[in-house]
């Protein structure tokens, strides 16, 4: 098991939705790969959690990488769902099928898992959760 191309991951996603001219037109340069301490006006994107787990074999090592990428918006935002579901639909689309480039292994394969929304801040924000997988050889 090695958690040695987390850093690697979560940098080149990063880059790929920053890369996004899809993405960048709903939510302009609100790409987050941490939470911001204030939340910004309207919609925004922060890389967020992440499950690890060993998938190496005979071959080598290798690891499988469940993570969450959240759309949000703030509780001043009262376009509901709509907006943020456009952004996250800009995520979905920028990740899907990209070859990604790693700074440490090598990507095998990236897929969509599933997608959470929800009422956040007692009803008035809104949050997407989508969680991606992310297969990566180390060998």
């Amino acid at each position: 098991m090695s958690y040695g191309a987390s850093v690697a991951l979560q940098t080149a996603v990063y880059e790929v939705l920053r890369g996004s001219a899809e993405l960048n037109a709903v939510v302009g340069d609100a790409i987050y790969d941490s939470m911001p301490v204030a939340a910004p006006a309207g919609a925004y994107v922060s890389i967020g959690t992440e499950e690890v787990r060993d998938a190496g074999d005979i071959t080598g090592a290798g690891s499988s990488h469940d993570f969450v990428v959240s759309v949000l918006s703030g509780t001043d935002d009262a376009a509901g769902f709509g907006a943020i579901k456009q952004a996250a639909v800009a995520v979905s689309d920028a990740l899907d099928g990209q070859p990604l480039t790693l700074r440490r292994g090598h990507l095998v394969g990236l897929w969509f898992q599933r997608a959470r929304a929800r009422r956040v801040e007692n009803g008035a924000g809104r949050r997407i959760d989508l969680t991606f997988r992310a297969r990566i050889d180390l060998a």
